[in-house]
């Protein structure tokens, strides 16, 4: 039997395993609070614990299943971290600073599964779904390497599940580790400064509709009509545009005040980007009664062996507004790190180049 993974278990779980170790049950809010909220991930650094006990701890458990193996930083400032985990397996995540918040980009699988045709990682597929802890283990390692153990954030830390993999096919680990991060004595990153995304599992956003405490929604659209999305997103032909916005419409009539919902529209040249997709877009989410739904334009991030090219800026720009004089908010997401393989559809565990140094 291998050694337990501790930043896999909540305090509960953290309880029990204390109680079997035959430790006081305080030593349980202790674990907890170093590893989520000094995030210290070895047991040497915990030294409100005994020196015996953390022996033990060595012995029979861990605190990290993964490592860096690589960090890759943009000339934006944007920073692309490539581990693996403790059987070998590729784990990305990305730091985009901003003047007024940082964003952690997570991911909730290594590979994926969903064969996405403009996207690099969907060319992985899906080697396994990540655990709760190596979803949380992402987020102090990227924070520990910016900030410091134990740092405050300058002014808070927003997460996006936007890495590689599909979170609604790793739900019951994603919502886990999310709680986990939620904590007050751990990471402390409350649902309103998280969005998931999801390609369409739409029986997940049923089930994600129904939880008491939720991050934001956005779901990746990307054409305006079945026979497109068919070839852009395989997910479309189990479940069509008709019912995902069937769901769609539900999740927007249980939204909660300062909850957001988005959809996310990733423009290739010459595929989905003309002015007839952008009415067509309009016209669909006006008659579903979604037109109040803000949507993000994502110009696509080029990168072989992918053949689609990025929308000109002239055709983002005429794709906004044709859409805007139909009611619909539409807003361009700013490409971070592209030249780095850290944007949007590029995460799969590329060497893009020799990693730069991070020093604080």
């Amino acid at each position: 039997m291998g050694k337990i993974h501790l930043t896999n278990l909540n305090e509960r779980e953290l309880a029990e395993f204390v109680e079997n170790a035959g430790e006081p049950l305080f030593r349980a809010r202790q674990i907890f609070k170093n590893l989520h909220g000094r995030r210290q991930l070895s047991f040497d650094e915990m030294t409100d614990l005994p020196k015996r006990f953390r022996a033990k701890l060595n012995e029979t458990a861990t605190a990290t299943s993964l490592r860096v193996e690589k960090r890759y930083v943009s000339e934006d400032g944007t920073r692309r971290f490539l581990m693996k985990t403790h059987d070998g397996y590729p784990v990305e995540a990305v730091f985009i600073p901003t003047e007024n918040r940082d964003t952690i980009c997570f991911s909730s699988q290594s590979g994926c599964p969903l064969k996405c045709d403009f996207c690099l990682t969907a060319k992985l597929g899906l080697l396994r779904n990540l655990t709760t802890g190596e979803i949380v283990e992402q987020i102090i390692t990227v924070l520990n390497d910016v900030y410091g153990a134990g740092a405050e954030t300058p002014h808070g830390t927003n997460l996006v599940a936007m890495g590689a993999g599909e979170p609604f096919l790793n739900f019951e680990n994603l919502i886990k580790a999310l709680d986990l991060m939620a904590n007050e004595n751990g990471l402390h990153i409350v649902p309103n400064r998280v969005t998931v995304s999801t390609a369409g599992i739409v029986p997940k956003i049923r089930e994600f509709t129904r939880l008491e405490k939720r991050p934001h929604l956005a779901i990746s659209l990307s054409a305006p009509n079945d026979e497109l999305r068919d070839k852009l997103m395989p997910i479309n032909r189990k479940w069509n545009i008709e019912e995902l916005f069937a769901a769609a419409k539900e999740f927007q009539s249980s939204l909660r005040r300062g909850e957001r919902f988005t959809f996310e529209y990733v423009l290739l040249g010459g595929v989905n980007d003309t002015d007839e997709h952008a009415r067509k877009l309009a016209n669909l989410l006006n008659r579903h009664g979604l037109e109040k739904v803000k949507i993000n334009l994502i110009p696509h991030n080029s990168a072989e062996p992918l053949e689609y090219k990025p929308s000109t800026a002239e055709q983002v720009e005429r794709f906004q507004d044709i859409l805007a004089s139909k009611g619909v908010s539409a807003f361009v997401r700013r490409p971070r790190g592209r030249d780095i393989y850290a944007a949007c559809g590029q995460l799969a565990a590329k060497d893009a180049a020799a990693p730069v140094q991070i020093t604080r």
